[in-house]
């Protein structure tokens, strides 16, 4: 059903019809409400596309998502939903699946990941998208954004494009806090059970637990930091390696790392939160049920898509981001029955 259509069954002239649809009320009162009555009974819609491209501006735009099984992903979305709501924006979403096709074996195969990514932004770009909101699974540097003609924000990771602002975690301040947290219970020897080496959250999170030891005159034993996979079975193998090691506690960085930690201890007969503390971070579904409940650090994720959006629309509204605009949000720490107090 279009205008031409609406206004013939009316026998007004479309110019009416428009007028009726936008308020503009110039059509006489009773002339008005049949055209409603019919617009109500053949459901009909504006066509918000060609709206748009008459008043260069759809009020649209589009969310780029890496995969939408991710933990983080759903929460991120709903951010951007609630401000886009709030404003008179509309969302598209594209999922890329990208986890669902290859795991994590598209990270460094760039061909593949372009094969995915490069069609989906053609498909929004054909939508006219007014901006793009692009939404990772885990923070790490992403390229292929150079001809975008649109205004876009990365949300939870960043781009090499530097006119492309960036809204993420405070991972060094949730490394930080949480390894002070452990300190102020009277822990000193505390292990971490980090993910791979060259992770962006990693390194982050090792700066904070360096800079707290350092705060509180401990030093830091590199013999206490082993790396290896986010996963529960990473978390079990690392749990082998820290059994001799005289430590009090454990610094996770997921909650899944501790899950696979949980394993472990219960298999040995270690009792968590009293034979020795546990954190983990994220605040998976998973942490709450755990037993004990899990200590860990809840992402803001979905500050991290409000405030996407927040960024995209003041840029759609005429602000200049500056070059390399980079928004850290904090991490909270929740505390459980994982960690206890020890000494004095």
């Amino acid at each position: 059903m279009t205008i031409k259509e609406i206004a013939r069954l009316c026998n007004v002239s479309p110019a009416t019809v428009s007028n009726v649809i936008n308020g503009k009320h110039k059509a006489g009162s009773e002339t008005a409400q049949r055209i409603l009555d019919v617009i109500r009974e053949q459901d009909y819609h504006p066509n918000q596309i060609a709206q748009g491209l008459r008043r260069q501006s759809t009020k649209m735009v589009g969310l780029l998502a890496e995969d939408m099984t991710m933990f983080c992903t759903p929460l991120i979305i709903d951010g951007i939903m609630r401000f886009c709501e709030d404003n008179g924006y509309n969302v598209i979403l594209e999922n890329m699946r990208l986890y669902a096709r290859w795991q994590d074996t598209w990270f460094r195969n760039n061909q593949k990941y372009q094969s995915v990514l490069q069609p989906a932004l053609k498909e929004l770009m054909s939508l006219h998208v007014d901006g793009m909101i692009y939404i990772a699974g885990h923070e790490r540097i992403v390229e292929g954004f150079e001809e975008i003609s649109v205004p876009m924000v990365a949300a939870y990771t960043y781009t090499t494009t530097h006119r492309i602002p960036a809204v993420v975690i405070d991972d060094e301040k949730g490394g930080y806090d949480i390894t002070s947290y452990l300190i102020s219970m009277g822990h000193r020897k505390i292990g971490v059970l980090a993910g791979e080496i060259d992770n962006l959250h990693t390194q982050a999170r090792i700066r904070g637990y360096q800079k707290a030891l350092f705060e509180n005159g401990i030093l830091c034993d590199l013999s206490l930091i082993h790396y290896g996979a986010w996963n529960r079975k990473g978390g079990y193998e690392a749990a082998g390696y820290f059994e001799n090691r005289d430590i009090t506690a454990m610094f996770c960085f997921s909650d899944q790392i501790a899950g696979g930690v949980y394993d472990y201890l219960h298999e040995h007969h270690v009792e968590i939160g009293r034979d020795i503390s546990i954190a983990g971070y994220d605040d998976q579904t998973m942490a709450e049920y755990m037993y004990p409940s899990l200590t860990t650090m809840q992402l803001p994720l979905y500050d991290i898509g409000y405030h996407a959006a927040q960024k995209l629309v003041g840029i759609l509204a005429g602000q200049q981001p500056e070059d390399d605009d980079t928004e850290r949000l904090p991490c909270r720490l929740l505390e459980r029955g994982s960690v206890v107090r020890i000494g004095n």
